[in-house]
């Protein structure tokens, strides 16, 4: 088991900033790539980032690419997603999620999950 845990999440002005953390407990972090994804009142859950267990890569939606950036710290268990340039569109619960192995943009293939945390970015 892994659980995961969310923080960071907030109100913030359009074109503001935030960095949003996820830490985990239980199995071997680095064993496991992590991503984020988030979802809307009314939408369905979306793929945001994704980084691969060393760190080494990591994968953007389109939506975020450039403005969003994913990164973990396997000597803390914890993965960040620092979010600038926020638009209200971002405004959603973002959770983050583990698999091991290999990245994925797919919610499915994850097999834990964090509870989330609420960004709202007002226009």
């Amino acid at each position: 088991q892994v659980q995961l845990v969310e923080s960071g999440g907030g109100l913030v002005q359009d074109g503001g900033s935030l960095r949003l953390s996820c830490a985990a407990s239980g199995r071997t972090f680095s064993n496991y790539a992590m991503a984020w994804f988030r979802q809307a009142p009314g939408k369905e859950r979306e793929f945001v980032a994704a980084i691969s267990r060393s760190g080494g890569s990591t994968y953007y939606a389109d939506s975020v690419n450039s403005r969003f950036t994913n990164s973990r710290d396997n000597a803390k268990n914890t993965v960040y997603l620092q979010m600038n340039s926020l638009k209200p569109e971002d405004t959603a619960i973002y959770c983050c999620a583990a698999r091991p192995m290999s990245c994925s943009s797919l919610f499915r293939e994850y097999d834990y999950w964090g509870q989330g945390t609420q960004v709202t970015v007002s226009s």
